[in-house]
């Protein structure tokens, strides 16, 4: 999968281009629009269920909602937030939907068809520690008869229910979520400031190796984000900026993956990146990948700079190792990708998700800090690292 690594040219420090708050009208509506993609008339014949994905052309809005053909797909919001006070938060969303093979025949409404889970998590940073809750539901495939009580997820656009939790996004482009859950709240709307980003190849994104393993990937940076943040009884109104990523696959890892190491970065000048790796079980890479977007292209979703398995490397600084589950997490990485030698720093090591009483995974997903080969923090956004504690299984 790797070829030799070519050199590495480290983008200028000291050019910056313009700040996210410059970005004209233009870019915003572009950003907003509901309907910006491809032709319909260019889409390709439907994905069956068990094959391998094939590059298509997306369509918008119907490819931001969900893609049942598929086994596997999430909506992943995360994002750092401050109080008028100053007190610093993270916050991590996510919707998870999981095709059931052995019950697609089923006739009845009852079958469950699908798995709808959700994780949810702050971090708060001031208090040093991680609160997280979940959710987990049977669902037919099918619309819901009584909303109020709704398991559900649309294929008109992104629209995930789970009774009292759900996250949508409005024809104006923006994304609502509301978690009601027991030690914490999180009731938001994330405004986007700059276009979707196509991962990969036009949104399609090699996971491995072989070409079976991808992913359709698009992901939303720089999203301004205000509402509520509750931990226990205490709310908190809040501002700040998150990332939201929505993917599906068939078969994504490869047989020798035991699981991932991820970063989303917002940068504050309004660039963002993406880096990504697969792990074997002894910590060699398998795969990689990301890309690079400036603030200037900021109005496309094409116009990036993707990095391909040879030119990112992942090499841990320093470890946090888990009191509950003794998994051994690098909190500190440096990271090598065309655009710069990144080093990424967990916040607050504490940030590890243990669902093994309900989901039954176990991962690292934390609100992270982004230097740059000069040492200078030039961003914030998620780290996330899976397989530690066990091997990843889909």
């Amino acid at each position: 999968m790797t070829k030799a690594n070519p050199p590495v040219q480290a983008v200028p420090t000291s050019v910056r281009a313009e700040p996210v708050e410059a970005l004209t009208r233009r870019s915003l509506l572009l950003a907003t629009a509901g309907a910006l993609a491809f032709p319909a008339s260019h889409a390709q014949t439907p994905h069956r269920p068990g094959d391998a994905l094939q590059p298509r052309p997306l369509v918008f809005p119907r490819d931001h909602g969900t893609h049942n053909d598929t086994r596997t797909e999430w909506w992943y919001l995360t994002g750092h937030a401050k109080d008028e006070k100053g007190r610093e938060f993270g916050f991590q969303v996510t919707f998870f939907r999981s095709r059931v093979d052995g019950t697609q025949s089923l006739p009845s409404r009852l079958a469950a068809r699908h798995l709808l889970f959700a994780h949810a998590a702050i971090t708060d940073v001031q208090g040093g520690k991680l609160l997280h809750d979940q959710r987990i539901a049977r669902w037919n495939g099918e619309p819901p008869i009584h909303a109020e009580r709704g398991v559900f997820a649309s294929e008109a656009d992104t629209r995930v229910v789970l009774r009292d939790w759900h996250i949508e996004r409005t024809p104006d482009g923006r994304y609502n979520t509301r978690i009601d859950g027991g030690a914490l709240s999180i009731d938001l709307t994330a405004q986007p400031l700059q276009a979707w980003l196509l991962q990969g190849d036009e949104g399609f994104s090699r996971k491995g190796p072989d070409a079976s393993q991808a992913s359709f990937y698009v992901s939303q940076p720089h999203l301004a984000v205000q509402g509520t943040l509750g931990i226990g009884r205490q709310r908190f109104e809040v501002q700040g900026t998150a990332w939201l990523d929505h993917e599906w696959s068939e078969a994504l890892l490869h047989p020798e993956a035991v699981g991932w190491d991820w970063i989303g970065m917002n940068l504050f000048d309004g660039h963002s990146v993406t880096a990504f790796q697969l792990r074997r079980a002894d910590g060699s890479k398998l795969w990689a990948g990301g890309s690079f977007r400036a603030a200037g292209s900021a109005q496309s979703p094409t116009d990036i700079d993707h990095f391909r398995p040879g030119e990112v490397d992942f090499k841990p600084q320093r470890f946090w190792t888990s009191p509950l589950t003794r998994a051994k997490y690098p909190v500190e990485w440096l990271i090598r990708t065309p655009a710069d030698f990144y080093t990424v720093k967990a916040v607050i090591d504490p940030q590890e998700l243990d669902s093994r009483q309900g989901t039954g995974t176990v991962y690292w997903e934390g609100l992270s800090d982004l230097f740059d080969s000069n040492g200078l923090r030039v961003g914030r956004g998620y780290l996330e690292m899976t397989g530690y504690a066990q091997r990843l299984v889909l």
